[in-house]
């Protein structure tokens, strides 16, 4: 990627685009294009178009999309599926017209089959049902996926997709209703710590296993890939280990210094029973992520605490 070029980054504000925006930067990119909402609907169409038309970027990393935990898309599932699809479909159809050379789509690895065989590889996608709890916003992605592969098929379009697990870190959603697991345990925890309550209520049982990667190493791989890879094939971005809620849970209320009773409510969704990705083909591409998972629950509540003022909850 040439460093001195215009870099288009949809969702610069949200915890991947953020996150990407300070790699860039630190890489010593200096032409960094984003827009606000407000300064720039990406589900409206001809927006899009005349954006791409007059500022001509050279690459793209599309962050943005609307995202949430369990509750979220499941009570919002038109909302998920609608401005997903408008969004990808807006981003990548202007930016192949105004002859961007190359595009970084984000994907997110609920697009795996919810029983798939662990640790998942990409060649599971589309090989059984989807979770149906999140199924609005995977199909979305799915579709975004297809896209890619689509106009770099048709068009020669170098759009390259990654599949995130389970991201969190600086600038996360701490919304109690909305949020994903771990920044809602911070939050939990957190709260009944500082109303000193004698215990706190996790969602299911505790035993499914998730895996958890600190938003920086993603954008560390996404400037990678953009750098090293060019196909079509989806590419895994996580750590290739998991936790189960559980023992999340114990670690996240160790961090924050909380030291009561924790109670699982079996009578809440679990969701997938486990979400391993198999990362070997990122591994070799030269990638490893570099924060540890204690280490990097310890920085992201300490940006919690630093941040109160501007936090999502």
């Amino acid at each position: 990627m040439d460093k001195d070029a215009r870099i288009y980054l949809a969702g610069h504000r949200g915890l991947v685009g953020s996150a990407i925006c300070r790699a860039l930067e630190a890489a010593g990119c200096t032409n960094i294009l984003t827009r606000t909402h407000a300064e720039l609907d990406l589900t409206s169409q001809q927006a899009v178009l005349e954006f791409f038309q007059e500022e001509q970027p050279g690459y793209v990393f599309l962050a943005a999309a609307r995202v949430g935990g369990i509750h979220a898309n499941d009570s919002y599932p038109a909302d998920f599926i609608r401005d997903n699809l408008q969004i990808q479909t807006n981003v990548i159809d202007a930016a192949h017209k105004a002859g961007v050379k190359k595009l970084l789509f984000l994907g997110s690895s609920c697009i795996y089959p919810k029983l798939s065989p662990q640790p998942i590889k990409e060649e599971y996608l589309l090989t059984g049902p989807l979770e149906p709890t999140n199924e609005w916003y995977a199909i979305a992605k799915i579709a975004g996926i297809k896209m890619c592969q689509a106009y770099r098929r048709q068009y020669g379009f170098d759009a390259i997709s990654l599949m995130p697990t389970n991201l969190y870190g600086p600038g996360d959603n701490f919304d109690l209703e909305n949020s994903h697991v771990l920044p809602a345990l911070i939050r939990k925890f957190h709260d009944a710590k500082r109303e000193d309550l004698e215990r706190v209520e996790i969602w299911g049982t505790g035993t499914p296993r998730r895996e958890f990667l600190h938003v920086d190493d993603l954008a560390a791989a996404a400037l990678l890939l953009m750098d090293r890879y060019s196909d079509e094939a989806i590419v895994n971005v996580g750590t290739g280990e998991d936790v189960t809620i559980g023992e999340l849970a114990a670690t996240v209320a160790a961090v924050v210094g909380y030291g009561g009773e924790l109670y699982f409510n079996t009578e809440m969704p679990d969701g997938t029973p486990r979400k391993l990705l198999d990362v070997s083909r990122l591994k070799e591409l030269g990638f490893a992520p570099r924060i540890a998972l204690q280490d990097g629950i310890a920085m992201t509540y300490a940006w919690f605490l630093n941040n109160s003022a501007q936090i999502r909850m």
